[in-house]
């Protein structure tokens, strides 16, 4: 069985390039599919499962992660636990079909000890990633270039604390993966032969 997972700085491409990669491939795709099963199962919706998953957790106090994680008394934090045990379970349960792309969700961490996956992790400069989530950005969204940096930085610093939560690596580091893609200048499309072949 292949699995690979990629990790991705926010506006640099990771996504599209792990669904061009598992075209290319042959290999099914998971990403919105993994919030779309979190929800469903948690009965919460979507919008909050994503939000949840993109800030990280926040505790008020250390907590401690073995297999599970465990309640607090806290009902937000209890929300917040039961969409990490669930997206653990989900993401463990799609491994198991077959060859797949994982992108985000902190799948390389979660299915490392059991699926020793390729970890890919795709960055790019400032200004190419501003340009990139312009090019993708809603009709009516108009951030100033303040604004959509702070949105890009937050969100990495997201992904960083959700990560923290699964391993001591640190996101992003280039000795937690097995290849690190810099997308800057590039179109997306015309890497993925060469990330095919490795």
């Amino acid at each position: 069985m292949k699995i690979i997972t990629i990790s991705r700085e926010f506006g640099s491409g990771g996504r599209e390039l792990g669904k061009r990669l598992a075209d290319a491939l042959g290999f099914s795709y998971y990403d919105k599919e993994i919030i779309s099963a979190i929800a469903k199962e948690s009965n919460f919706d979507e919008q909050y499962v994503e939000e949840t998953l993109l800030r990280g957790l926040t505790p008020n106090y250390t907590l401690t992660f073995g297999h599970t994680f465990a309640f607090g008394p806290d009902p937000i934090m209890q929300n917040e636990l039961k969409i990490l045990n669930l997206q653990q379970e989900i993401i463990k349960e799609l491994a198991k079909k077959g060859d797949c792309v994982m992108v985000g969700r902190t799948s390389g961490s979660i299915l490392e000890e059991d699926y020793d996956p390729l970890k890919i992790f795709v960055y790019a400069d400032l200004a190419s990633k501003l340009d990139r989530c312009r090019s993708r950005a809603d009709a009516g969204e108009h951030l100033t270039d303040r604004e959509l940096e702070k949105k890009i930085r937050q969100i990495d610093e997201g992904r960083a604390r959700h990560q923290r939560l699964f391993t001591d690596k640190k996101w992003g580091a280039r000795e937690n993966y097995h290849l690190c893609i810099n997308t800057t200048g590039l179109e997306i499309k015309s890497i993925v032969p060469a990330v095919r072949d490795y």
